[in-house]
């Protein structure tokens, strides 16, 4: 019982949120991104993207609000490249969104390098934006759920504004019924007049900017500078959240806290040693959680019709 309160307690569950905020903004770009038929598993070269632009912005001009545009922008315009790739010269999903990862590590390498003159970490930014915690009047009093949910810093709070907002998107806005008929029947879409080439170009795009906003809560919101490869393989943990959470908002919304819980769990192990086993096999808990609930629930979900299959309308 005491290792049990000693685990599982209201610090927890604020990790939980914390390890969780950058996952659910991925997966739901990842969700977007395949309800348009785009397959998009570049999310990581995306998101790293972002947290890099996100921390330079910051250090640069000493102000992390800027650092969070900068790192929207550039998630949208890396995703430009996938775009381009598979909508326009028709390449394969796959390959374009590995080719995209592999950029996204060797650019930011790169960068790092050629902007603050040494490998492995950017130069510390002097506001972080967890300084900027605020807590909501009312709200946050509420017992449990205040300090958890609404005492928070700001990418945590817009994130929920996200989900709100992309519910709304795909359940009742005409842009999501677009993007839905792309990826289920894209013949369909086009008869009706509506390009399926532009309507998939702004899916990735969302994709792309979703990607960075979870890039930049990394760098300048959850740290305070930018490492290389700090993503830590979470653009693919959120790939597996899409496809567990059935290519919806609130599915993926779920699974992702399923995953940010399973990795809080992993770290409260590691510092409290309560099981008395060494620490670093747990390092592997939230990839084997991921690998598990893809492998229960794939069967169960369907994806769209048209998912990964290229479209070209022939002209006479």
């Amino acid at each position: 019982m005491i290792v049990f309160t000693e685990l599982f307690n209201t610090e927890f569950l604020i990790a939980s949120v914390r390890l969780a905020t950058p996952i659910i903004l991925a997966s739901i770009g990842a969700m977007i991104c395949d309800k348009s038929g785009i397959v998009n598993i570049g999310m990581e070269g995306m998101m790293l993207m972002g947290a890099f632009f996100a921390a330079w912005a910051a250090w640069q001009f000493a102000n992390p609000w800027i650092g969070i545009l900068m790192g929207m922008l550039a998630g949208g315009i890396f995703a430009l490249f996938h775009a381009w790739a598979t909508i326009s010269l028709h390449l394969n999903h796959v390959v374009s969104g590995a080719v995209i990862n592999i950029l996204g590590f060797g650019i930011t390498r790169y960068l790092l390098e050629l902007i603050f003159g040494h490998p492995g970490t950017s130069e510390i930014i002097p506001h972080s934006l967890a300084e900027y915690r605020f807590a909501i009047p009312l709200l946050s009093r509420i017992p449990l759920l205040g300090p958890v949910f609404f005492n928070r810093t700001p990418i945590i709070y817009m994130m929920y504004a996200v989900v709100i907002l992309f519910v709304w998107i795909t359940r009742k806005s005409r842009l999501g019924l677009h993007i839905k008929t792309a990826g289920e029947h894209p013949i369909v879409l086009e008869t009706l007049g509506v390009s399926v080439k532009k309507t998939r170009y702004i899916a990735v795009m969302l994709s792309g900017i979703l990607c960075g906003l979870a890039g930049a809560y990394l760098s300048i919101e959850n740290g305070n500078n930018f490492s290389a490869g700090m993503t830590g393989g979470r653009g693919f943990i959120a790939l597996g959240a899409n496809i567990a959470g059935g290519w919806t908002v609130i599915g993926s919304l779920l699974a992702s806290f399923f995953f940010g819980m399973v990795d809080a769990l992993a770290l409260r192990i590691q510092v409290l040693n309560v099981l008395r086993v060494p620490s670093e096999i747990f390092l592997i808990l939230p990839y084997v959680a991921a690998l598990l609930a893809v492998a229960g629930l794939v069967r169960k979900s369907r994806a769209p019709k048209a998912l990964g299959e290229d479209f070209q309308i022939e002209r006479s």
